[in-house]
């Protein structure tokens, strides 16, 4: 992947960035010269990522832990220098029918959507605010935005990082600081695999089936890539959107208009 090099210099970290959407991010990140902490709770998957990013390293990060996020930005910042761009991507889901749902699932979903991305964005603000800049781009989700049956935890989850999102916006924007997140449709991922297979066994459908649900919801007629989501967080870091914060962008191919 090579590109313009409008990231030259720049410094990013992304969490949840050794599978999927997350290590699309930091391929595209890298492609456009910056140099990454590539961090997930995976070092190992971290670790394979970094080792095809020019200049990148790799950071074992718990993105519910306040102490784990300290130190991710903290070797990021000895090794590299003040964070310019953070992508708070780690994500985690389960489904299920609320009357099923269990406590541990509920918290599990909330501690890493919602106040992991606290957490990280708080660690990383000390730095960003003596700079006066910086960027940070949350990913939140579809979910975030609509009724989705058999995921109200997870959609609750993300219905929370749009509104840090929001909030975090207005308050940083005097200190130079632009938030924004990205809200993604359909995405065939790892994740989403097992989504697959969890929805297929609760509406007694194939996996086949609930695949082609999906493409039927959305207009543009496929399954989104990671590079689809990837493609919109690097464009709300280069130098063209410096006037945007406070957005979540629908990156979905129209599915959340059906």
């Amino acid at each position: 992947m090579t590109g313009t090099g409008s990231l030259n210099g720049k410094i990013a970290l992304v969490t949840g960035a050794g599978t999927g959407i997350g290590q699309a991010i930091a391929e595209a990140l890298a492609s456009e010269g910056a140099r990454v902490a590539v961090t997930d709770l995976d070092l190992e998957a971290a670790r394979r990522v970094a080792s095809g990013l020019p200049g990148s390293i790799a950071i074992q990060l718990d993105v519910t832990s306040a102490d784990s996020a300290e130190r991710a930005i903290g070797i990021a910042e000895t090794d590299f220098g003040a964070l310019d761009i953070l992508i708070n991507n780690a994500g985690v889901s389960t489904m299920g029918a609320i009357w099923n749902l269990t406590e541990k699932e509920w918290d599990f979903n909330m501690d890493v959507n919602a106040k992991g991305v606290f957490l990280v964005t708080q660690a990383a603000l000390p730095g960003m605010m003596r700079r006066h800049s910086g960027c940070i781009v949350n990913t939140a989700s579809m979910a975030g935005k609509r009724a989705t049956p058999l995921l109200a935890h997870y959609a609750a989850s993300k219905w929370a990082c749009i509104g840090f999102t929001k909030s975090a916006a207005v308050e940083l924007a005097p200190h130079g600081i632009r938030v924004n997140c990205i809200c993604p449709g359909f995405v065939a991922t790892g994740m989403q695999t097992r989504e697959l297979e969890w929805e297929a066994e609760l509406r007694g459908k194939s996996v086949a089936e609930v695949v082609a649900d999906y493409i039927r919801l959305t207009p543009m007629g496929r399954l989104e890539t990671p590079q689809d989501v990837a493609n919109a967080v690097l464009y709300l870091c280069q130098p063209g959107a410096e006037f945007i914060t406070g957005a979540a962008i629908d990156v979905t191919g129209g599915a959340n208009l059906t």
